[in-house]
């Protein structure tokens, strides 16, 4: 058999990628991953200062948002796909994440918690596949849920709860458009080692969950920087509707 011919093309060469939550964390991960691939990207995030260095480090566009303004929201998703000429690829990495005894949580935790973390990703939906279905285009959509979907921990009922509602929508959204030649998968990260749990865990916390884990260590963002990057590119075409665990064998179903 004949090998393969060789490419010297980034796999995402040309295609316009939207990131929420792209200035820090796994969302700027995956901003740089998509770009060092060749995607052009623009940026959005609440982070102005964070986010515009990170826009201009990997040659990309920022536009400052608070997710839980629906309005603002479809209106910066609106702005970042114009600045793109269209989209291809929307990613939805922000999120938030609390720890809260179950007795405790109260209507506002929990409205907040899912106006962010699924609130937030049906609206960008909306507005980037309306775009994609007017321009013809195939695109892929790419939803952050987390390994608190399929297990939730103590103390994160709102979070778990929020997370699940993003497999959710996901697969209803592969269902829904898959007919346009648009896919929709979740990410589902295990521990991973950033900003936004760094005031929740320590020492003793990475020591006992890296021991869940075959591979005995925590992950880092490039670790699902790298998945996002597969499902983005034309390897993953055949894939939709999924809920891809990257957590270190913590969760294996």
């Amino acid at each position: 058999m004949n090998a393969p011919p060789v490419t010297t093309t980034p796999r995402l060469a040309g295609k316009r990628v939207v990131v929420t939550g792209g200035a820090r964390g796994i969302g700027g991960e995956i901003a740089a991953r998509v770009a060092s691939e060749g995607a052009r990207v623009a940026i959005l995030d609440r982070l102005v200062a964070e986010g515009t260095a990170h826009a201009a480090a990997v040659g990309g566009s920022f536009h400052e948002v608070d997710l839980i303004d629906p309005d603002a929201t479809a209106a910066a998703t609106t702005a970042a796909i114009d600045a793109l000429g269209g989209v291809d690829v929307l990613v939805n990495s922000a999120g938030i994440f609390t720890l809260v005894p179950l007795l405790e949580i109260t209507v506002q935790d929990w409205n907040t918690m899912f106006a962010i973390n699924a609130r937030a990703m049906l609206t960008t939906m909306q507005v980037a596949v309306r775009r994609m279905i007017a321009d013809g285009t195939p695109g892929k959509i790419i939803n952050l849920a987390s390994m608190a979907a399929k297990k939730g921990g103590q103390n994160e009922a709102h979070y778990a709860a929020s997370k699940a509602a993003v497999v959710a929508l996901t697969r209803v959204a592969a269902l829904e458009w898959g007919c346009h030649g648009i896919t929709a998968n979740a990410l589902c990260p295990g521990y991973i080692l950033t900003d936004m749990g760094a005031t929740t865990r320590s020492d003793h916390d990475i020591a006992t969950w890296s021991s869940y884990s075959p591979l005995g260590r925590l992950g880092q963002a490039a670790d699902v920087a790298g998945v996002a990057a597969f499902l983005a590119s034309a390897d993953a075409d055949y894939l939709t509707g999924q809920a891809i665990n990257v957590t270190g064998g913590m969760v294996m179903h």
